[in-house]
């Protein structure tokens, strides 16, 4: 359809984009029973209706006009207002549901407003379907927190929804339930950033360690398990001398310690790109050994799970002083802690391990905490007489 002339340019520009659009054809309705009572309950809309309602409504009423929100594909959630106009409105297919989109239903005020993403007002003949032509209507854009679109607010009725005041009084309604919008975000509970998964080391109960990242999983060779064990147990770093004596427990290896360092790098910028190996001193950072979560459970007080999460010794096949030493010093640590105050269900775990259950102070600590009528206590017996004899 030809758009008549004398149309404002804003109106013009409308009807060239609605030529597709039936001008005898009502809207369809879009949206089920459901669909719209969830659209006003929640969400942005759901939030912003009590607004509308409270500030709008009553003045809609009085003048005979229609209130009206849309989603922001153009389809009525919700539309109220004098029972004269609501039910004369029926007759054009402006109930709750309809799509009312331009590119649907041609030039009107809502459809027009949420495609030029501004303040619109379309008199009786602007409109561009037949139907509508007896209504004149204002509306405005809805945007949320962001300045996001999310619907339109619209007044429709016969030349008083686009009196002078009419614009004023649907701008600041729309301010008012962005406003609520605003601070609804503000009131949400922020989700916590998900911190990514750290690189792990896992270096108890076996004789090569294995590098745990977010990707997978990598086993470590020998030589590079010890140099990791060693520098994650050694948080200031250690000068190449210290380091190749305590992995190779030869200073004069400085040299093949090197060499090694260069293949271990390689490694972990395949597989760890976030650890870093740093030289003078050798310094290890951005990796967590399991070594370390034993611990933390020991220094919390949390004796059985940190018995629990000790799988064995500390790559217990080898053979490297730094290894050794470290060994030493986690195995001392659980007999320190269990012996000051440990529970006998975390003294019993650990004497189940292969560490605690050739350590004779330990099964007499256990001995000690169980009952006299416990059946476990014979069991401990034979086990402190076992390592007593020669």
């Amino acid at each position: 359809m030809r758009a008549p002339s004398g149309l404002r340019p804003l109106v013009a520009e409308s009807w060239q984009r609605s030529a597709r659009v039936d001008p005898d054809g009502l809207p369809e309705v879009a949206l089920g029973d459901d669909e719209l009572d969830a659209l006003r309950r929640a969400g942005p809309l759901g939030t912003a209706l009590p607004v509308v309602r409270r500030l709008l409504l009553d003045d809609a009423r009085s003048a005979g006009c229609i209130v009206a929100v849309t989603d922001a594909a153009g389809r009525l959630v919700w539309v109220e207002g004098a029972r004269r106009a609501r039910s004369a409105a029926e007759g054009m297919g402006f109930v709750a549901g309809a799509d009312w989109a331009e590119e649907h239903a041609g030039t009107s005020a809502p459809g027009t407003a949420l495609r030029l993403g501004r303040p619109v007002q379309i008199r009786a003949e602007e409109h561009y379907a037949t139907a509508v032509k007896a209504f004149s209507c204002t509306a405005v854009p809805l945007r949320d927190a962001s300045g996001r679109v999310i619907g339109a607010l619209d007044l429709t009725g016969d030349e008083r929804a686009v009196e002078r005041h009419t614009l004023p009084l649907l701008t600041a309604t729309a301010a008012a339930a962005e406003a609520e919008l605003t601070l609804a975000a503000l009131r949400r509970p922020v989700a916590p950033t998900p911190r990514p998964t750290p690189t792990g080391l896992d270096l108890l109960g076996s004789d090569t360690a294995t590098l745990r990242t977010a990707s997978g999983s990598v086993r470590l060779s020998e030589r590079h398990s010890e140099i990791l064990a060693v520098l994650a147990a050694a948080p200031a770093g250690l000068a190449a001398a210290d380091l190749a004596v305590a992995v190779y427990g030869d200073v004069q290896a400085v040299t093949t310690l090197r060499a090694e360092v260069v293949r271990l790098r390689r490694v972990l910028a395949d597989h760890a790109p976030d650890a870093r190996l740093t030289s003078r001193p050798y310094r290890l950072s951005g990796i967590r050994t399991d070594v370390d979560s034993v611990l933390s459970a020991l220094d919390r007080g949390a004796r059985l799970q940190a018995v629990d999460r000790y799988t064995g010794p500390v790559l217990p096949g080898s053979a490297s002083p730094g290894v050794d030493d470290l060994r030493d010093r986690v195995r001392s640590r659980f007999r320190e802690a269990l012996l000051a105050d440990g529970g006998v269900d975390a003294l019993q775990a650990w004497a189940r391990t292969a560490d605690g259950a050739a350590d004779e102070q330990v099964l007499r600590a256990l001995l000690a905490v169980l009952p006299r009528r416990s059946p476990r206590r014979a069991g401990v017996v034979a086990a402190i007489e076992a390592i007593d004899r020669p």
